[in-house]
């Protein structure tokens, strides 16, 4: 299969930035992805590429191949005499349009995940979350191509790995993902999750059911808010969605962070802590971190800086570079750190940079 004319990777990610691949390939079914894979050097760096909504591109590029994943297919499959249904997803798909259909159809699961850019086949990979539902809640297994073998694997979701923001396939080049099956439930409303922000729009609590076609429009509501919607009229839409983790504190970890906060913040300072079950650690917020250490939304001088609806996104304004977003959140994690003594991980994955170890990818 040829390659095609290599493209600025600033134009297949949402930041808008990054230089060119080395060499660039679209694969529209199974069979070519196996066939790019199988006629790869041995040693070849890939970047597996679906929607570019959670990538970093180093502004040289990247000295490999990318491969662009454009599948396309969803199958219903009816289960539990139709109360259940299992959804086969290509990885190509667009997320928000599988959300879409399936609560077009009535099937509940999914629908807090609205208005999330990208493709499906990057959802567990990062195991994507929002308002108190991740993807590994509804997935039953993976389906990738394992690059050793060269052969199709069905991963159950207890081998996936399932963290918070992270899976077994995230940070390695065995597997690549070619569908996901998802089991939803049929229903035309469902509880909220115990989400402040999401219960407070929609006037719910632990006894409310909302329809599944209310919590959609409410959900995408809140992340056009925020910026977080791709909008060609929204210029705070050009980011790569949420910047940072939200940090999980061991137990060891919380009063010392309290005592932080309360020194400069004043003794009354109630920062938002939240019970981590996957990890038994504490969760807090790090748009609430970032926003009292003193990085107000628009902060940034320059082509590159916080979005002006929300802190937690890096928004390029316009001609930026990848070294000046770069520059932009080592401020605002070096922030963080001198007031409240945490230290803020990035969310999206870099690519183009060099392999650190015991140090920030920013610090590369």
């Amino acid at each position: 299969m040829p390659a095609r004319e290599p493209l600025p990777l600033s134009s297949l990610t949402t930041l808008r930035l990054g230089g060119p691949p080395r060499r660039y390939f679209e694969a529209e079914s199974d069979g070519e992805v196996v066939e790019i894979f199988r006629a790869l050097p041995a040693g070849e760096p890939v970047l597996v590429l679906g929607g570019g909504s959670n990538l970093v591109v180093a502004d040289e590029g990247f000295e490999g191949t990318v491969v662009r994943i454009a599948t396309r297919g969803i199958t219903f499959e009816d289960r539990d005499e139709g109360a259940k249904v299992r959804v086969h997803v290509a990885a190509g798909e667009s997320w928000d349009a599988l959300v879409e259909a399936c609560v077009a159809r009535g099937l509940a699961g999914l629908e807090c995940l609205s208005g999330i850019p990208g493709l499906v086949g990057a959802t567990p990979i990062q195991n994507v979350g929002a308002y108190g539902v991740e993807v590994s809640d509804a997935i039953v297994r993976v389906v990738t191509l394992d690059r050793r073998t060269m052969c199709r694997v069905h991963v159950p979701a207890a081998a996936c790995g399932f963290g918070y923001r992270t899976s077994v396939f995230r940070g390695g080049d065995r597997h690549v993902v070619l569908a996901v099956v998802f089991e939803l439930r049929r229903a035309a409303a469902t509880r909220v999750p115990a989400y402040a922000e999401l219960r407070r729009a929609l006037g719910a609590d632990d006894e409310t059911e909302v329809a599944l076609a209310e919590v959609r429009r409410t959900v995408i509501a809140l992340r056009a808010g925020k910026g977080m919607v791709l909008s060609p009229a929204d210029p705070d839409s050009v980011s790569a969605g949420s910047f940072f983790t939200n940090p999980l504190l061991a137990a060891d970890e919380v009063a010392p962070f309290l005592a932080k906060v309360r020194g400069h913040l004043g003794p009354d300072a109630s920062p938002p802590l939240f019970p981590d079950p996957a990890s038994g650690k504490t969760k807090t917020s790090a748009a609430w971190l970032i926003e009292r250490a003193g990085f107000a939304r628009g902060f940034g001088e320059g082509r590159v800086g916080l979005s002006t609806k929300h802190t937690l996104a890096l928004v390029n304004r316009g001609g930026g570079s990848t070294r000046e977003l770069c520059t932009v959140a080592r401020a605002v994690r070096d922030g963080v750190q001198r007031v409240f003594g945490v230290v803020l991980e990035p969310e999206p994955i870099f690519i183009g940079f060099p392999r650190v170890t015991g140090a920030s990818v920013l610090d590369a």
